[in-house]
């Protein structure tokens, strides 16, 4: 599974207080529009824009949102189809998942890992009936427009250095790639099930957050990136306790924004300069937004904070742990990662 690098300084220096803008303005957008699920119009916009390296694309910017709307409008179609039979859907998403994890396991790259991620957030929702993936679908439709206007404001507002694009090189997995994608596949569909439980709808992106630890091909990959959305999620929830704590004193939508963007300041001026693994805090920021924005509603903030996070840590390593064994156990991988290490002069 491709990693996107660390943002750099010398193409990037603002990056963080772009990161910041872009979360303010969703935010402003979810409390200006009212969504049902406000922590998807906070959160999309977001993890778009963390995960821009040098400069973007015009047509990827545009492209991206209607992505997101072409998926949605397919696959709440598909679950709206095959959820009277509960047998069926069941099948139906664990052979969109096997899908996915086939893609991400041949060639390395992201569009697997999309037709993942949607695909947890439809089969997931769908299971409360065909009413709740038809109001899912809207709010992805809603959160690709806001998307669509505060990603291309964010970048004329604050332009990168460099005129340079990223170019992507994943690395493809070898072994028996149908082996790994259904165990994948068949874990993350009892995943499924367990967030169906224990997660309300609201909560649906910390979903992704448990669900993106199997889109690594290897046991060693698998761990390290549940310890990283572990991380993750603990820095989120601590940039999230922290807004929540000083909010109250002066309880006012500027006041809000303001400390969104100062936490997205924070979390990209870490994934410039901070020598630790970037990734757990380019997903803390998303994590920090869904939990403030759905946290807001509750009585007890800190036990709401506490549930959702535990709930999120508890799938991601049940998770990890039933990848790591199936794949010890039926062995489909030709050779270790380590063949794959990109460091220079690495064997």
């Amino acid at each position: 599974m491709y990693v996107i690098p660390r943002p750099s300084v010398r193409d990037d220096p603002h990056f963080g207080i772009r990161l910041g803008l872009v979360g303010a303005l969703s935010v402003l957008a979810a409390a200006w529009l009212d969504p049902v699920m406000p922590t998807i119009t906070a959160a999309l916009p977001v993890g778009l824009v963390a995960a821009q390296r040098k400069a973007p694309a015009p047509l990827g910017i545009v492209v991206a949102p209607l992505a997101v709307c072409v998926l949605a409008t397919v696959l709440a179609w598909f679950v709206t189809w095959v959820h009277p039979l509960a047998v069926v859907q069941a099948g139906a998403a664990w052979l969109v998942y096997f899908i996915g994890f086939r893609m991400i396991l041949r060639t390395g790259a992201t569009p697997g890992m999309l037709l993942v991620v949607f695909t947890i957030l439809f089969s997931v929702i769908g299971m409360s009936g065909g009413g709740a993936v038809a109001v899912l679908r809207n709010e992805l439709y809603l959160a690709a427009l806001v998307a669509l206007v505060v990603v291309p404001l964010s970048y004329v507002l604050v332009p990168p250095r460099t005129r340079a694009r990223h170019v992507a090189t994943p690395v493809p997995q070898r072994g028996r790639i149908a082996t790994g994608a259904a165990i994948r596949a068949t874990v993350l569909s009892a995943l499924s099930f367990w967030l169906y439980a224990v997660m309300p709808p609201s909560d649906i992106m910390l979903a992704i957050m448990a669900a993106l630890v199997l889109v690594f091909p290897t046991r060693e990959a698998v761990f390290f990136e549940a310890r990283q959305r572990m991380r993750a999620t603990l820095y989120g929830s601590a940039l999230a306790l922290a807004a929540l704590a000083v909010f109250p004193l002066s309880p006012h939508l500027p006041i809000l924004l303001g400390l969104v963007f100062l936490a997205g300041y924070w979390v990209g001026q870490k994934m410039l300069h901070d020598p630790r693994p970037h990734m757990a805090f380019q997903n803390a920021y998303p994590a920090a937004l869904a939990l403030i924005v759905g946290a807001l509603a509750a009585q007890d903030v800190a036990a709401a904070i506490a549930s959702r996070v535990g709930l999120t840590l508890v799938g991601a390593f049940a998770a990890a742990f039933a990848v790591a064994w199936l794949d010890r156990l039926t062995g489909w991988r030709d050779e270790p990662a380590v063949a794959a290490d990109p460091r220079p002069g690495a064997a």
